[in-house]
């Protein structure tokens, strides 16, 4: 048996500011846009060359959805940005704006920075040693 997840949903305020974070900021490809019915759409981005997996941008609906926007995983790193090379998407990011809340350390695993989406989910950038 094999088994893959290919859809993470990210709650999103507005579908078109966030296709355009994802794209132009943190260089993301966008993979679909379809409408779905006159407010819903099927988003999906991906990082270039990283297709297997994918964020589905969701709408949020309600107040219990639109409270979970920014903050989907309680406070704690909800995504993990691997990178071939941590210092070109660090200083990429940075000169577009993009918000780091803990700057670059040195791991026994790799580099790391944490940075925030549009919406203040927390993500990390991390480029692994050779071993991972």
């Amino acid at each position: 048996m094999k088994q893959q997840i290919v859809h993470i949903a990210l709650v999103v305020e507005d579908y078109d500011e966030a296709i355009k974070f994802y794209t132009e900021k943190l260089n993301f490809n966008l993979l679909e846009d379809t409408p779905q019915n006159a407010t819903k759409r099927w988003v999906l981005v991906a990082p270039k060359g990283s297709e297997e997996c994918c964020l589905l941008l969701a709408k949020g609906v309600g107040d219990e959805q639109t409270n979970k926007i920014g903050n989907q995983a309680g406070g704690r790193v909800f995504l993990f940005l691997k990178t071939d090379d941590f210092w070109r998407d660090y200083s990429s990011m940075t000169e577009k704006g993009v918000k780091f809340t803990r700057e670059p350390k040195t791991e026994e695993y790799g580099i790391v920075a944490v940075f925030e989406d549009l919406y203040g989910n927390l993500w990390d950038l991390v480029e692994y040693t050779a071993h991972k």
